[in-house]
């Protein structure tokens, strides 16, 4: 048996609902620094550079992160490459 609910309500009273805590102020803090930091990089280097940094776990984060893009891409649409 299946059975499919649908619960229509907006992301703040989910997070509520569920119990999360409200991380916007920190959110904000984190988008402005990462902002600030982009504002003074002068080259792509800089710039990858401070991502890395702002990146949860750094640069393996980002890694895990584009691994988890390729693989969600792979089984969405097919591998057109065959290695």
């Amino acid at each position: 048996m299946k059975v499919n609910v649908e619960i229509e309500c907006t992301p703040e009273e989910a997070r509520r609902f569920m119990g999360l805590p409200d991380v916007s102020r920190a959110n904000d803090v984190y988008v402005d620094s990462l902002v600030q930091a982009m504002k003074g990089a002068g080259s792509l280097d800089q710039v990858q550079d401070l991502i890395k940094g702002f990146a949860p776990m750094g640069e393996m984060g980002l890694r895990m992160f584009q691994q988890i893009m390729e693989s969600g891409t792979k089984a969405a649409f097919g591998s057109t490459n065959n290695k």
